[in-house]
C-alpha cells in the first residue's frame, strides 16, 4: 500500500520524514520561523503544527479550572499560554510555501478541520489521543484527504477498531508506533510491536518521543516508512514536549545507539498501554460526558451525550454501547459517563473496619461529596498548586471529628518541581518558598480539625534527573541539601514526612530519574540522622525493589519503623504503579503481617490510579479488598 502527500509516494521505500514542532515555539511566531528553517535546512520532508479550540475540546468546567485533576490543570495552562491564533497558523503556512516546503497541521477537534480544510492542508496527522474519536475521524474521513495516526495510549483492540473504522469509509491512511510519554523510557517503547502493527494495517511508521536519534534508526531498519519526531530551539524551554525533542544538530552517539535499540526492541508480543500512557491518556484523551442535565431512569440517545476532554470517563469508543442504557443515576452537565453505567450496579463504600486509621484522598473540591457518604479515621488532602491559590473556608465548614493529612504539591507554578536538594540554589530557596506556603495552608487547616494536633505532610522532596542517574559519589550532598532546607522550614505544628520514591517518576507524562528516597539503605541512614519519619508508598519501593532486584517484603521490613503513613497500591514491573489491589505482584497477606508488626499505629489511605473516578470507585474496591489484610 501507499499513500501520496504533496509530490511524495509513501510506502515505496523512502522514509517520509516529519518535523513536529507542535507548540514547542511556546506561542513566539518568531521561535516558529526559526524552527521552521531549521528544520528544512536539516532536510525534512515536512514541518507539523497543532491547531485546538478548547472550547470544542474541553469541558467548560475544565476551562475554569473547576477542581480538575493536577495533570489536565497542568496541560491547560500551558494551551492557554502556547496556542497559535489562525491568523497566525496562515501565516506559518504561507512562510512554508514561499519556501517550496510542506506545512502540515494535527486538528484536535472539527472546527479546526474547517479552518484547515480553508488552507489547503495536504493531509491530516491524528494526535494518539483522539485514535478512539471516531466523531472527529469521520469529519476528517469526509475531506477525502490522506491520514496519518499516531497510535499511542491505545490497546491493539482499540487500533483495529479505528483502522476497520477507516476501512469501511475507503481512507488512505498510514499508522504510527508510539508510546505517548514524554521523553519515552527505552523499556516502554517496545519496537517490535512495528511487526504487529503492520498486521493491522499495512502502511506503518514511527512516531518517537525517545531521548535522542538511535531508535528511530531502528525504526527504519524495520521498515518504517514514516518517522515523526518532536524538536526544539532548547530542551531546557517550559512545556512537556522539550525534553523529549531533538536540538538542531543531534550529535550522533554511536555504541550508546546500538544499546538503545538493544533495549527498545521489546518482545513485539503485546501492546500495553504504559503508566505513563495512562497519565497523557487521562490529560490529553476523550470521554463521553452528559450534554444536558440528565435524570435517573433516562433511555440515553445521542442527544444526551458528548465527546470531551479529559479522558477520565468512558472512552468515546464505547458510544454505540452507551445508547439505549437505562441511567442509574442523576448527572450534571457535562458529567462523565463511566464504565459502571454500562452496567445495572455501583460499587458504594460502606463503613469499613481496620485495625489502624484508614483514610481516603480528597481535594478541596469533592469533600463535601466524600464527607456525605463517608466518615474515615484521617482525610488526605492532596494539594494542586492552583488549589494553594484557594480559600480553604469555601469548602470546608465547621469542625470535622477525623484527623487530616496534606499531600504537598510536587508540581508548583510555572512547571516547577519541588526540589528541596538541587544544586541550583535560586531553584532550592523557590521549593523552600513554596514548601513553606504548604506548610501555613496546613496549619491553617488545623481549625476544621480540631483533633489533629501535629498533621502530616507527605511531600515529593526533589532529587530528580532528567537523562540519567546522578553519580553514585554526588548523591550525599543532594541529602545534605536537602537537610539543610529541612532546617530553614519553619515546621512548628506540623511534620513534613518524605515519600518513598519509585526510580522512575512520572513527569509531565514522561519519564524521569529519581534519585533520593528510593535505596532503603539510604532511607534507613537519613531518617536515623534527620529523625524523620516516612510516608511508605508501597507501590513506588515494589517497582525500587523491581529495579534494583531487592526483596519487597525484606524491604517493607526495614522500612515499618520509620513509617507514620502509608499510600496502598499494587505494582508490577518497572512502572506499573498504582493499580488496583490485586492486579498487579503484591502479596497483601504477607505485607500486612509485616505492617501490624512494624508500624501498627501507621495511618493508610489507598493510592489507586484515577481511583477517585466514577465517585471513589477505585477506593471502595481497593478497600473491600484490603479489609481483614491490615
Amino acid at each position: 500500500m501507499t499513500m501520496k502527500i504533496g509530490q511524495h509516494e509513501i510506502g515505496k521505500g523512502r522514509t517520509y520524514f516529519i518535523a513536529e514542532i507542535g507548540n514547542n515555539h511556546n506561542g513566539s511566531m518568531e521561535r516558529a520561523i526559526q524552527l521552521i528553517d531549521q528544520a528544512f535546512a536539516a532536510g525534512a520532508d515536512a514541518v507539523k503544527f497543532q491547531m485546538r479550540h478548547l472550547d470544542q475540546i474541553y469541558r467548560q468546567r475544565t476551562l475554569r479550572k473547576d477542581g480538575e485533576d493536577l495533570g489536565t490543570e497542568y496541560v491547560l495552562d500551558l494551551l492557554l499560554r502556547f496556542e497559535l491564533s489562525i491568523d497566525q497558523h496562515r501565516e506559518l503556512a504561507d512562510y512554508c510555501r514561499s519556501k517550496g516546503a510542506l506545512y502540515l497541521c494535527t486538528p484536535w477537534d472539527g472546527r479546526s478541520v474547517e479552518v484547515l480544510e480553508s488552507m489547503g492542508v495536504p493531509a491530516y496527522k491524528v494526535a494518539s489521543a483522539d485514535l478512539t474519536n471516531l466523531p472527529l475521524l469521520d469529519r476528517l474521513a469526509q475531506t477525502g484527504k490522506p491520514l496519518i495516526l499516531s497510535t499511542g495510549m491505545s490497546t491493539p483492540d482499540e487500533v483495529r477498531a479505528t483502522a476497520a473504522f477507516l476501512n469501511k469509509r475507503n481512507v488512505q491512511f498510514a499508522m504510527l508506533h508510539c508510546n505517548s510519554t514524554y521523553p519515552a523510557p527505552l523499556h516502554d517503547i517496545n519496537l517490535k510491536w512495528i511487526d504487529r502493527l503492520r498486521e493491522i494495517h499495512p502502511l506503518v511508521g514511527y512516531s518517537g518521543h525517545e531521548r535522542g536519534i538511535n531508535v528511530s534508526l531502528a525504526a527504519v531498519a524495520l521498515g518504517a516508512s514514516i518517522i515523526e519526531r518532536h524538536f526544539t530551539l532548547d530542551r531546557g524551554m517550559e512545556g512537556p514536549d522539550h525534553a523529549a525533542s531533538l536540538t538542531f544538530p543531534e550529535l550522533a552517539r554511536l555504541i550508546e545507539g546500538i544499546r538503545e535499540i538493544e533495549e527498545a526492541l521489546g518482545d513485539g508480543q503485546v501492546r500495553v498501554v504504559s503508566q505513563g500512557e495512562m497519565i497523557n491518556r487521562e490529560n490529553l484523551g476523550k470521554s463521553l460526558v452528559a450534554a444536558t442535565a440528565l435524570t435517573k431512569g433516562t433511555v440515553l440517545t445521542p442527544d444526551n451525550v458528548k465527546v470531551r476532554s479529559p479522558g477520565q470517563g468512558l472512552s468515546p469508543q464505547r458510544y454505540e454501547e452507551l445508547l439505549g442504557r437505562t441511567l442509574q443515576h442523576d448527572m450534571a452537565e457535562e458529567d462523565f459517563f463511566y464504565p459502571s453505567d454500562l452496567r445495572d450496579t455501583r460499587v458504594e463504600p460502606r463503613p469499613y473496619k481496620f485495625a489502624r486509621p484508614w483514610g481516603v484522598p480528597v481535594r478541596y473540591h469533592d469533600f463535601a461529596e466524600y464527607n456525605a457518604r463517608i466518615q474515615p479515621d484521617v482525610w488526605e488532602f492532596h494539594l494542586s498548586y492552583s488549589d494553594m491559590e484557594l480559600n480553604p473556608a469555601d469548602f470546608l465548614q465547621g469542625s470535622h471529628p477525623g484527623d487530616f493529612v496534606v499531600h504537598a504539591p510536587e508540581l508548583f507554578a510555572g512547571s516547577r518541581l519541588m526540589d528541596l536538594a538541587s544544586p541550583d540554589e535560586s531553584y532550592r530557596r523557590e521549593s523552600l518558598r513554596e514548601t513553606q506556603r504548604v506548610i501555613d495552608i496546613t496549619r491553617g487547616l488545623k481549625r476544621f480539625f480540631p483533633r489533629t494536633k501535629r498533621p502530616l505532610i507527605v511531600a515529593n522532596i526533589g532529587g530528580f534527573t532528567m537523562d540519567e542517574p546522578l553519580p553514585a559519589n554526588v548523591i550525599q550532598s543532594y541529602y545534605e541539601r536537602f537537610a539543610g532546607s529541612l532546617a530553614e522550614l519553619d515546621l512548628d505544628g506540623v511534620e513534613l514526612i518524605p515519600q518513598t520514591m519509585a526510580p522512575f517518576p512520572w513527569h509531565f507524562g514522561g519519564q524521569r530519574y529519581q534519585n533520593l528516597f528510593v535505596k532503603i539503605e539510604e532511607i534507613v541512614e537519613w531518617c536515623q540522622r534527620l529523625k524523620l519519619r516516612m510516608c511508605y508508598d508501597v507501590s513506588h519501593s515494589a517497582l525500587t525493589c523491581n529495579h534494583l532486584n531487592y526483596d519487597f517484603y525484606q524491604f517493607s521490613q526495614l522500612v515499618a519503623p520509620w513509617t507514620a503513613h502509608l499510600h496502598l497500591g499494587d505494582a508490577k514491573g518497572l512502572n506499573g504503579e498504582g493499580l488496583q489491589v490485586g492486579e498487579g505482584t503484591i502479596d497483601f497477606d504477607r505485607l500486612g503481617a509485616i505492617l501490624r508488626q512494624g508500624c501498627p499505629d501507621a495511618s493508610f489511605i489507598p493510592e489507586i490510579w484515577q481511583g477517585h473516578k466514577n465517585s471513589g470507585e477505585g477506593f471502595w474496591i481497593a478497600m473491600e479488598r484490603l479489609e481483614g489484610r491490615l
